[in-house]
């Protein structure tokens, strides 16, 4: 298995999985959404600086990263992760994971709450 060299993995990233649905007063997940931390990890993060420029002044501009990492089941679309005091959401249509290769990749946005 090739997978990223252990060069190009610089930061922490922290893999946080969705708890399990909870039904609240009104509804599924209506009483908020928990997130578990499922592993710490080695990756490469860069922040997309095409993709913020191409839209700069709007409303929703926020940081938007592309991680890179060796394959790990942990990680689903569904998943978010958390960098540098901040926690993104992975995009789905970014998100490409080869097991064979050993590679997960990604972009993912800042999480405003």
């Amino acid at each position: 298995m090739k997978g990223y060299s252990s060069g190009l993995r610089h930061g922490r990233v922290t893999i946080l999985n969705r708890q399990e649905q909870t039904v609240g007063a009104y509804g599924i997940d209506s009483g908020g959404v928990g997130w578990t931390e499922v592993a710490t990890v080695w990756a490469d993060v860069s922040f997309v600086k095409g993709l913020r420029a191409m839209r700069e002044g709007a409303l929703d501009v926020y940081g938007v990263v592309m991680v890179r990492m060796n394959w790990n089941p942990d990680v689903t679309l569904r998943s978010r992760i958390a960098y540098d005091g901040q926690t993104y959401q992975i995009l789905g249509e970014t998100f490409h994971a080869d097991r064979q290769a050993n590679q997960v990749q990604f972009h993912a946005q800042v999480v405003i709450d």
